[in-house]
């Protein structure tokens, strides 16, 4: 298969070469093709959410697992009661304060959604993306959109069009480049039919954000333990599962501000056989020098979580491309938008 290459920019949406590209994706869409489009959040893997054949598509050039479910993505209002059967009034509620954006809620599903998308559970998972290029091409294409990220299964996600191409090139029929990704991680998914609602997947709506809107809401892992073992019970994409993760072996540093970099020394220090690479943020109270020959990723101002959401699976990507066999990582606070940065770091480091 060949992919083909378009590109978009977003600010220039109503040029005609925006405009043709847009009508090429949607007829691609339409008649069952995979197209990996931007969002705000990573890129993803977008087919016909309601042609089973199409998303099987997206399953084989992931080399997904069937027991993995997707997220189904919308542009409107008919679209999302296209899907789902009911929407409940707290559900309603985070749509209002948070679509389009990336929040993604487990709804009841319709009869309409093929069991591939949902991997036979009741519960679809949907969102409504911000990013325009990927919200105009639903549009244009009719359809509703199911769409995991753009990678093969359990590596890293892409954020850029040619982290796409490293993966699934020849796999997928077309890839649309409109750039780096904004929020860098993931949506958050959250289950509003249960009492707490229950976030299964934190992302880059925080709960903070939630909490302002609904209040009564905590993660999945607060009262459950996390599990491995059977994978086919997992409520969520992404859930108790080794995801995100590198080529490299990913070792994850704690520590205060002040204590990171002698950690990343003393562990690099340790890894004298291994070509070690470094995750380094501006603003630690030290030096690269510091820690010896060991590749550098300059991942962005530490006391700045949104720019480090943004660029840590660059970053690893990066590490990875440089032949590192160790990538030594410092965790962030895990305030705000840094749970989903830890929660992707964590399942990436798992063995």
């Amino acid at each position: 298969m060949k992919t083909l290459r378009y590109a978009v920019d977003p600010d220039e949406m109503q040029s005609a070469e925006a405009q043709h590209v847009l009508d090429q994706i949607a007829a691609i869409l339409r008649r069952g093709g995979t197209v990996a489009l931007p969002t705000e959040t990573v890129y993803g893997l977008g087919a016909n959410a309601l042609d089973a054949t199409a998303v099987v598509a997206i399953f084989a050039a992931k080399e997904r697992p069937a027991w993995d479910p997707v997220i189904v993505h919308v542009a409107d209002e008919a679209m999302l009661r296209s899907v789902v059967a009911e929407v409940p009034e707290g559900a309603q509620r985070l749509i209002k304060a948070f679509w389009p954006g990336p929040l993604t809620l487990l709804l009841p599903r319709s009869e309409a959604v093929p069991d591939s998308v949902t991997a036979g559970r009741p519960l679809v998972a949907v969102r409504m993306p911000a990013h325009p290029v990927m919200l105009e091409a639903i549009r244009r294409a009719g359809v509703p959109v199911a769409a995991p990220s753009a990678n093969r299964f359990g590596h890293v996600s892409p954020t850029t069009a040619a982290h796409v191409l490293e993966d699934l090139d020849g796999r997928i029929d077309a890839v649309v480049d409109a750039g780096l990704a904004v929020h860098g991680v993931e949506s958050t998914v959250v289950d509003p039919n249960l009492s707490p609602m229950m976030i299964y997947r934190p992302g880059a709506v925080t709960i903070e954000q939630i909490r302002a809107i609904v209040r009564d809401v905590e993660f999945y892992g607060e009262r459950q333990k996390l599990v491995s073992d059977s994978v086919e019970s997992l409520p969520s994409p992404g859930v108790g599962i080794r995801h995100y993760a590198p080529r490299a072996k990913l070792m994850l540093i704690e520590g205060d501000p002040g204590e990171l970099v002698s950690r990343l020394r003393d562990k690099a220090g340790e890894l004298t056989s291994e070509r070690v690479g470094v995750m380094w943020p501006n603003g630690l109270q030290g030096d690269t020098a510091e820690l010896g020959a060991v590749e550098i990723f300059l991942w962005g101002r530490w006391g700045y979580p949104e720019e480090l959401a943004q660029q840590v699976f660059a970053g690893l990507r990066a590490l990875d491309a440089a032949g590192c066999s160790v990538i030594l990582c410092p965790m962030p606070p895990e305030d705000g938008i840094g749970r989903a940065i830890r929660d992707r770091l964590r399942k990436a480091a798992r063995a």
